[in-house]
Parts: structure tokens; sequence; C-alpha cells
């Protein structure tokens, strides 16, 4: 059965570059959102077991979306990607629940590893 994978970014360019960074063969189901709003809505329907978030979007920020997730007690693994590399921005995502962060553009043999490092592939 497939699993069902969130790409949350307010960049087309950015959602398609992820997805085609996947891992070949691995048996997901993706929804895309664009904006963190659209990506909770997805996340409590579901659609977002396996969540690849950015963190500035319009209307929700990634921020925000992670302390709903954790407010709510949603069920999602959740990887941050992002061009924001501070290291105290990869803590507080860590902090509010994110098992990861990878930076942008996404290389795909550290989206594998990560993957990988989880369990997930």
């Amino acid at each position: 059965m497939a699993t069902p994978l969130l790409i949350c970014d307010d960049s087309m360019m950015a959602r398609k570059q992820v997805a085609r960074s996947l891992p070949e063969g691995w048996d997901v189901e993706i929804t895309f959102a664009t904006n963190g709003a659209e990506g909770l809505q997805a996340i409590r329907e579901g659609k977002g077991e396996m969540v690849f978030l950015d963190l500035t979007m319009p209307e929700m920020d990634g921020y925000q979306v992670l302390e709903t997730v954790k407010a709510e007690g949603l069920d999602a693994m959740i990887i941050v990607i992002s061009g924001d590399i501070q290291p105290t921005a990869h803590a507080r995502v860590t902090q509010l629940g994110a098992i990861d962060f990878i930076q942008k553009p996404v290389n795909p043999e550290k989206l594998a590893t990560t993957l990988k490092k989880f369990g997930l592939i």
C-alpha cells in the first residue's frame, strides 16, 4: 500500500523538484499543497503520513504547521526542506517535532540517505 506523501511548498518549481528527487520505486501517493493551511488540511485528511515541509509560505508558515501538528497530536513524519540553513531554524523545527531538515535545493542522494536513516525506504 502506498504511503501518503505530502509536499508542501508555495513554489511550484520547488514542489516539482522535490517530487523528481524521490527515490525510484518508493511507493508513495503524492499530494501537493501550496501553503501551510492547505498542508495542514491534507495532514488532517490522512494525506500526509510523510510530509516534506517548506518553512517560508503564505497564509501559514512551516513553523505554524509544525506547532499545530504537535498541538493536535496529528500523525505525520515531517522533514523540513528549506533554504534557511541557520542553526536556530534547524533547532527550532526539531523542537517542534520535525524528524530532520534538508537544505534546498534537494539533493536526491541526501534525501534517500535521510529516508533510509528513518526506515522509510
